[in-house]
């Protein structure tokens, strides 16, 4: 069975970034091979996308070139120690032992490469709007990746957005930014749609031009590679509207508020990995 790319864990994230790999023809559909414990999602796997399908994860870390962890941080501890029971995978017949690429949050390349023994590993740390290909992952090599390894990974991530490279000590601060960021952000939308209705308009008119002016404002700055402020000051005319908002932002303290939102999560995150 020649397959190209393991994954194991058919759930949301694993299936999101399977769908776009394909999508793109990073992988071919029979070049595929998901260990996914519940037959039904076993099913749907095969049905939308024709790819190979199992419940033993010994035979995808096996079969596999690049391996893909997409469980629950909570079972990684018994997923590894059941690939380790059948490490057929670090066969001295394969010219290179194949690299296990994780996703899973709190889980650290030590932990990793502990479990992995010999075998490359990489962690990454995708975020929710990778569901819908506009996501950006960080990602954060161990000791024995190569270069080429490295790019098998970014790959992988740029199918469902953007990748960038950070050690690993920064990737808690990752977490609390772009993993937590799409709650502080929907957050921010709702509130905006909140204010509109406070305003007067009708709640599907207010969520629409909150969820719109937002999504814009994110397009135009990442287009134009803009500086926030400089967007700002663009749309603050003097005496107008929009410093009248900035004003109430600034004394309801909204800035410190995000600052310590991304301080805490990133407090958590050390405090889950430990």
């Amino acid at each position: 069975m020649s397959i190209k790319l393991g994954i194991v864990g058919g759930g949301v994230m694993g299936e999101a970034l399977l769908s776009r790999m394909l999508a793109q023809q990073l992988y071919r559909p029979d070049n595929v091979l998901v260990s996914e414990p519940q037959a039904h999602r076993r099913d749907i796997l095969v049905q939308k996308y024709a790819v190979k399908v199992t419940s033993d994860n010994r035979a995808v870390a096996a079969a596999s070139d690049v391996l893909l962890l997409a469980i629950k941080p909570q079972v990684f501890e018994a997923v590894a120690k059941e690939l380790a029971q059948g490490d057929s995978n670090a066969s001295p017949a394969r010219e290179q032992l194949p690299v296990v690429v994780s996703i899973l949050a709190g889980v650290s390349l030590s932990q990793l490469e502990a479990a992995f023994g010999r075998q490359p590993v990489i962690r990454a740390m995708p975020n929710t709007p990778a569901t819908v290909g506009a996501g950006i992952t960080a990602i954060a090599s161990g000791k024995s990746v190569k270069p080429s390894q490295i790019e098998q990974a970014t790959a992988i991530f740029q199918a469902v957005g953007e990748v960038v490279e950070v050690p690993e000590y920064l990737m808690d601060a990752v977490t609390g930014l772009s993993g937590s960021g799409p709650a502080y952000v929907a957050i921010m939308i709702e509130a905006l749609a909140d204010g509109g209705v406070a305003a007067g308009l009708p709640r599907a008119i207010a969520s629409k031009l909150a969820l719109s002016t937002v999504l814009g404002t994110a397009q135009l700055l990442h287009e134009t590679q803009m500086h926030p402020a400089e967007l700002k000051d663009r749309v603050t005319s003097p005496g107008g509207t929009t410093i009248a908002g900035i004003r109430e932002l600034e004394r309801a303290g909204f800035r410190s508020a995000l600052i310590e939102a991304v301080q805490a999560a990133k407090e958590r995150s050390q405090q889950l990995g430990q």
